[in-house]
């Protein structure tokens, strides 16, 4: 996962996005979804991971994380391996995947052609981070994470999507991930 982009003080807001390889929207099916709420969950628990705002799209997320234990890149290695490995896994024995065949060859192609990977590549190699240093960049970054949905036509109103953090923002209620508000 090396990348031109390095994070800069682990402990400073960074604002994330993962693709998945061909622009997949994998994630128009809750399952999968659901993989990944479960993975950051994991990681807020046991690896250190501060999540301040997220959002699952069809074929890439958004967060804003931190850590005062962990490093940024490698919270995001973690996240990515185990959700690459339990989502192809999920497809593969989902039977009642009618695009299956589809996204397995393209994960397959894709992963065949880096040498960073064995048999399936899911996310896109890099991630990007973006040190929030200032207010103005937290708050234009937040604002768009949560309003993705919305422009994507998803929903009416970004509090509405159940797989963003716009609840908590928006509503002051608990959503899907316990968040540390910024």
């Amino acid at each position: 996962m090396s990348s031109k982009y390095k994070p800069g003080e682990h402990s400073t807001a960074h604002f994330v996005t993962f693709t998945v390889v061909g622009w997949i929207d994998v994630f128009s099916r809750e399952q999968y979804k659901e993989i990944v709420t479960e993975s950051l969950h994991y990681c807020i628990n046991h690896k250190g991971l501060q999540l301040h705002a997220w959002v699952i799209m069809t074929n890439h997320v958004h967060l804003i994380i931190s850590s005062n234990t962990a490093r940024i890149d490698e919270l995001v290695r973690d996240i990515k391996k185990f959700t690459s490995k339990k989502i192809v896994k999920a497809i593969l024995e989902n039977t009642d995947e009618s695009r299956r065949e589809w996204m397995l060859n393209l994960f397959s192609y894709t992963g065949k052609n880096n040498k960073n990977n064995k048999d399936y590549q899911f996310w896109k190699q890099d991630y990007h981070p973006v040190e929030l240093s200032t207010n103005e960049m937290l708050q234009q970054r937040l604002n768009y994470l949560h309003e993705n949905p919305v422009r994507s036509g998803l929903v009416w109103e970004a509090w509405h999507y159940k797989y963003s953090s716009a609840i908590d923002y928006y509503c002051n209620e608990k959503g899907l991930l316990p968040l540390e508000k910024l």
